[in-house]
C-alpha cells in the first residue's frame, strides 16, 4: 500500500502536475450539483465527501453524468470498489432513446473486479464493445486493487486516448468516432442476488485548458491500437507498419490466378475493398486476390465486415502457383465465417472451420481470457483480425483477443496437416515465404485498414 502511494506521487510529479495546476473540480464533496442520473435505477448519494453508487436489478446500466460535455481533457478520480460490482468511467459519451429507456453510449474506461482484470481497458458502451481490452497490455492487469482507493486517469486529446490505473499505463487507443461528450460514473445492472452492491468515487477533477502540456509520456512497452480508416498513426509508422492496401487503388494486389487485378467483382469504394457475392462457391466468381510481394515474418492487421451467412478468409504463406484449377489458392487461412448461419461451421473437426480458426487445422478459442467466448462484434459490424508470424510461431487474434497459437515447424502441426485437406501439398505451411490473400467464397465481404510490418 505504501509503495503504491509512492508510485502514484512519482507519477504525478513526472507528469508535471500539482493540485494548483489548471485543475477544475467536478465534484464539490457535498452534493451532486452539476450531475444527473441517466439510464437505469441505481442510486447515487453523497456521504462523507464521497459519491456512493448502489446497484439495482434493472435492464439498463445506470450512469451519474456531468451536465457539461468535454472534448480534450485530462480526468483524474479515485474509486473504491469493496465488492465484485462492475463499474466504469464514461467519457465523450451521449444518450439515445430505446425501448426500455434512455441508453448511454460512448467510450468507457473499464473498472473490472473479476479475475479477468481489465480495469483501464476501453469499452465502447452500447456501440462497438471492446476497443482496447487489457489482453494487449497484460502487465496492467495487476494495477487495480480491490477494497482500497485507486486512482484512474484518462487523457483524451484529439483522436488519442490513454488510460492509467494507479500510475500504470493501461490503454493506448487511437479512434476518431467521437470528439466530445459527457463524463459518467457507471453502476452496472446486476442480478437480483447482487442488488445493494456499492462503488464509491471522490476527488474528481479535470484539466481542459492547455491539455497537451500536461499529457503523460507514454510507456514505450504499451502497444497502440488504432481504428483510423486506411491511415497510419505516427506510432505505427515508427514501428515499421505500412498500408498493405492504400484505400483507393489496387496497387500491390493481383488476382491469385491472374497477372493483373480482377476487372470486376472486387469493388473499391469509400475506402472499403469489397468482394461482390456470386454463387457462394470457392473462387468461382472474380477469384481470390493476393499481394504481389511475399512475406515471412510479419504482423498483419485489418478490419473485415461480413454479411449474413458469409464465408471468406485471410490466407498467408500462399503459393498461388500450386492450384491453377478450381478452388481457392493454397495457404494457411484465418477463417472468416458467420458461425451461426454458414454450414462450414459444423464441418471439419471440433469446430476447426469456425471464425478465427486456422482453417481445417486448429479451432479458434479465446486464449486470452479463459471461460470467455470469442469476441465477434456481429454481422454488418467491423471486426479486427490480426495475424502475427515470427520465427515459426504464429498467432491469430480476433478483436484484440488471441484465438489461435501454433508453431508451424512443430511435429504437432505436421500431424494436423497430415490428417487434413492439405496433406497433398508437400511442406504445407512451412514454406519460407508466401503471398497474403483475401478470399472470394461467393459471398459479400468487405475489408479496410489493411496494414503490415515485417520483422
Amino acid at each position: 500500500m505504501y509503495l503504491r502511494s509512492i508510485l502514484i506521487i512519482v507519477f504525478m510529479v513526472f507528469c508535471g502536475q500539482t493540485y494548483s495546476q489548471n485543475w477544475e473540480s467536478l465534484f464539490n464533496g457535498e452534493d451532486l450539483q452539476g450531475w444527473k442520473v441517466v439510464g437505469g435505477t441505481a442510486t447515487y448519494i453523497v456521504q462523507e465527501g464521497n459519491i456512493i453508487g448502489t446497484s439495482k436489478n434493472d435492464r439498463l446500466n445506470t450512469f451519474l453524468c456531468t451536465e457539461k460535455n468535454y472534448s480534450d481533457f485530462i480526468l483524474e478520480l479515485e474509486i473504491f470498489l469493496p465488492n465484485k460490482l462492475n463499474s466504469g468511467v464514461q467519457f465523450r459519451s451521449s444518450t439515445r432513446e430505446e425501448e426500455f429507456g434512455t441508453r448511454v453510449f460512448g467510450y468507457q474506461c473499464e473498472v473490472d473486479p473479476t479475475k479477468r482484470k481489465w480495469t483501464g481497458g476501453i469499452y465502447d458502451e452500447a456501440r462497438r464493445k471492446w476497443l482496447y481490452p487489457i489482453t494487449r497490455n497484460t502487465k496492467a492487469q495487476e494495477a487495480f486493487e480491490m477494497a482500497t482507493w485507486n486512482t484512474i486517469r484518462i487523457e483524451a486529446f484529439g483522436n488519442e486516448i490513454n488510460t492509467f490505473v494507479n500510475g500504470q499505463h493501461a490503454s493506448r487507443l487511437v479512434d476518431d468516432m467521437t470528439a466530445s461528450g459527457f463524463i459518467g460514473l457507471q453502476v452496472h445492472n446486476v442480478k437480483e442476488e447482487e442488488v445493494g452492491r456499492k462503488v464509491m468515487w471522490k476527488n474528481i477533477r479535470i484539466i481542459t485548458e492547455n491539455v497537451q502540456e500536461y499529457l503523460t509520456t507514454a510507456d514505450p512497452e504499451v502497444p497502440q491500437v488504432s481504428y483510423l480508416k486506411n491511415e497510419l498513426t505516427p506510432w505505427e509508422k515508427d514501428h515499421g507498419f505500412r498500408l498493405l492496401w492504400d484505400g483507393k487503388t489496387s496497387t500491390g494486389w493481383r488476382g491469385a490466378k491472374l497477372d493483373d487485378f480482377p476487372e470486376s467483382g472486387w469493388i473499391i469504394k469509400d475506402g472499403v475493398l469489397s468482394i461482390k457475392g456470386s454463387d457462394g462457391g470457392e473462387a468461382t466468381g472474380p477469384g481470390d486476390i493476393v499481394t504481389t510481394k511475399l512475406y515471412s515474418d510479419f504482423e498483419l492487421e485489418l478490419e473485415f465486415r461480413i454479411t449474413e451467412g458469409a464465408n471468406s478468409g485471410i490466407k498467408y504463406f500462399v503459393d498461388p502457383g500450386l492450384n491453377k484449377g478450381e478452388g481457392s489458392a493454397i495457404g494457411c487461412e484465418f477463417q472468416i465465417l458467420d458461425d451461426k448461419k454458414h454450414p462450414d461451421a459444423k464441418m471439419g473437426v471440433m469446430g476447426n472451420r469456425t471464425l478465427g480458426s486456422l482453417y481445417d487445422l486448429i479451432t479458434a478459442k479465446n486464449l486470452s481470457t479463459k471461460g470467455r467466448s470469442k469476441d465477434f462484434k456481429g454481422i454488418g459490424q467491423w471486426n479486427k483480425a490480426r495475424i502475427v508470424s515470427r520465427n515459426g510461431k504464429v498467432e491469430h487474434w480476433l478483436n484484440n483477443e488471441k484465438v489461435v497459437a501454433y508453431d508451424r515447424f512443430s511435429p504437432m502441426f505436421e500431424a494436423l496437416v497430415n490428417y487434413s485437406k492439405y496433406q497433398q501439398w508437400e511442406n504445407f505451411g512451412r514454406w519460407p515465404e508466401g503471398a497474403i490473400l483475401l478470399q472470394d467464397h461467393g459471398n459479400d465481404v468487405s475489408f479496410r485498414s489493411i496494414k503490415i510490418r515485417e520483422f
